[in-house]
């Protein structure tokens, strides 16, 4: 049974991450607990309007939604039968979603844990990071050439699993340029979380391909719920790296390293 009173109990998650950490593992293996909701990347402005057409939301005639039907067919999307809803969310699609809750809730405009807590309840955070940021970011750019993000799957929108892109091909600058935004974003995403007072449980990606099971009870535990008697945790994507990924790694590394 789940845990969801008292201090413990949670209304929603958000899962903050940076590309190439892991981060549709985790979702998909929080989603088949059955009781943490039904994680995706709800928020990325690119995406809503397939979001929206999917959920079939009601359009004005210049192809805007009025979000407030949109966070509302969101939630219904997200949300496990007991109550619990997640989402996913990229450095930058922090901000799209904070400027849409102010049109929202004009009154919480500057504070956006004020707004993100008004919109989804009692909220928690799962800050998922990489430690090897150069296989973080070769996985990134190989994803971006290929347009392969992801293989297997639990309907996502964001990103392609069957290609579509080209082939692949080594580029230490891009590598270089990558590793750069990484780093942006993952200071960025802690600077955001001290000046929102926010304690993140943390995971590494290193962590949690090393152990599923165990990450995903512990981030269960984190929002004060619990795998139900007879659930299994199941992951719903499958391992991208391989012997291309080691081998960029090491040339930009034999690159990188020279005096």
């Amino acid at each position: 049974m789940t845990t969801r009173s008292g201090p413990d109990r949670v209304d929603s998650y958000l899962v903050c991450a940076t590309p190439r950490t892991g981060s549709s593992l985790l979702l998909g293996l929080l989603a088949s607990t059955g009781v943490a909701g039904r994680p995706q990347a709800y928020f990325r402005a690119p995406d809503e309007p397939l979001w929206a057409e999917r959920w079939g939301i009601a359009r004005s005639p210049d192809g805007s939604v009025d979000y407030r039907d949109y966070l509302a067919a969101a939630q219904a999307a997200g949300r496990t039968g007991n109550g619990v809803f997640g989402a996913k969310l990229m450095w930058g699609t922090l901000d799209e979603l904070v400027d849409r809750l102010t049109t929202v809730h004009p009154d919480l405009a500057g504070a956006d844990r004020g707004l993100l807590e008004r919109a989804f309840g009692r909220t928690r955070f799962v800050y998922l990071h990489r430690d090897d940021v150069v296989a973080q970011a070769v996985s990134w750019l190989r994803a971006e050439q290929t347009g392969t993000w992801y293989v297997g799957g639990d309907g996502e929108i964001s990103g392609r699993g069957g290609g579509g892109g080209g082939a692949p091909t080594f580029d230490a600058d891009g590598i270089q340029r990558l590793v750069e935004v990484i780093g942006r974003h993952d200071a960025a995403w802690r600077t955001w979380f001290a000046a929102s007072g926010v304690r993140p449980y943390v995971v590494s990606y290193e962590e949690l391909d090393a152990d599923m099971v165990g990450v995903t009870h512990a981030v269960l535990d984190f929002l004060g719920l619990a795998l139900p008697d007879g659930a299994a945790v199941v992951a719903r994507h499958q391992r991208q790296a391989d012997d291309v990924n080691r081998e960029w790694i090491r040339r930009y590394r034999a690159v990188s390293e020279r005096p």
